[in-house]
C-alpha cells in the first residue's frame, strides 16, 4: 500500500523541521512548501493527501490558499495556526479547513488529527446499506460514487462535506444532535469543539440550498442539533440559521 502524502506549508524552518520529522517517524512522505503560492503548485502537482497550513505568511496568507484551494480541490485541510481568536477559527472552517489546530501543541494531539482528517477522506469510508442513491427535490446524492448534484449540475464537496451531509440523508427526517454528529464525523475528542458544525452546515447550505439564508433542507434545531427534511415529504420545524 502506497503511503499517505502530507504537504507542510509553513515558512519558519523550525516548523518545517519539527513536523516533516515527526510525520515521516510515522510513515507518511512529507513535502514541505515555503509560502502560499508555492503550497498551491505542489498540491496541484504532487497531489498529497491531507494539507497542514499554517494561517500567516509572507506570500499569500492561509485564508487566501484556502479560498483558492476550495475552487478547485477537495483536499483535507488542516489549520496550525498561533492565532488563537475564535473568528480566526471560524473564518479558516468557513473557507474550507477541515480542521484547526493552535499552536503549540504536541506531537500526539497533531497526529491525531491527522488520522481522523484522513478517515474522513475515501479511503475506506463505509457506504449505507440500502438504497444507493437519495434524491429530494432537486437534490440528488449517489452513495454508490459518492456524488453530489442539485439540479443536475455536479456540487463539490470535500470529504467532511460529504460525511455530514451522508449522515443527514441517510437519517432524513431525523433529529441529529451536536454530539451525535460531532462524534460519528469528526470522533468523540472533538464534541468540546463548538464552532465546528455550524461552519460545517453553512458550507454546505451555500453549495446546496437555493436561499442559504432561508434553507430548505438542512434546518436547525434550536440549541439541539440539525435535521434533514424534504420540503413536500418529511415534517420538519421551521428553518433557522446556524
Amino acid at each position: 500500500m502506497a503511503r499517505l502524502r502530507v504537504l507542510v506549508v509553513d515558512d519558519e524552518q523550525e516548523m518545517q523541521f519539527f513536523l516533516r520529522s515527526c510525520l515521516t517517524s510515522r510513515g507518511y512522505v512529507v513535502q514541505v512548501a515555503g509560502g502560499g503560492a508555492e503550497a498551491l503548485a505542489t498540491t496541484e502537482r504532487w497531489r498529497p493527501d491531507v494539507m497542514i497550513l499554517d494561517l500567516i505568511m509572507p506570500d499569500l496568507d492561509g485564508f487566501e490558499v484556502l479560498s483558492r484551494l476550495r475552487e478547485w480541490s477537495e483536499l483535507p485541510v488542516i489549520v496550525v495556526s498561533a492565532r488563537d481568536r475564535d473568528a480566526d477559527k471560524v473564518r479558516a472552517l468557513d473557507l474550507g479547513a477541515d480542521d484547526y489546530l493552535t499552536k503549540p501543541f504536541s506531537v500526539d494531539e497533531l497526529l491525531a488529527r491527522v488520522r481522523a482528517v484522513l478517515r474522513r477522506t475515501g479511503r475506506g469510508r463505509s457506504r449505507p446499506v440500502g438504497r444507493p442513491v437519495f434524491q429530494c427535490g432537486r437534490l440528488r446524492v449517489d452513495y454508490e460514487r459518492e456524488l453530489v448534484s442539485v439540479g443536475g449540475a455536479p456540487v463539490r464537496l470535500t470529504p467532511t462535506e460529504y460525511s455530514l451531509l451522508k449522515e443527514l440523508t441517510t437519517n432524513a427526517g431525523k433529529l441529529l444532535t451536536h454530539s451525535v454528529l460531532l462524534g460519528r464525523i469528526w470522533g468523540p475528542e472533538y464534541l468540546d469543539e463548538p464552532d465546528y458544525l455550524p461552519a460545517f452546515v453553512r458550507r454546505l447550505r451555500r453549495k446546496l440550498e437555493p436561499d442559504p439564508k432561508n434553507p430548505t433542507y438542512i434546518l436547525t434545531e434550536h440549541r439541539a442539533g440539525y435535521r434533514f427534511v424534504d420540503p413536500e415529504g418529511f415534517p420538519g420545524s421551521a428553518a433557522g440559521g446556524s
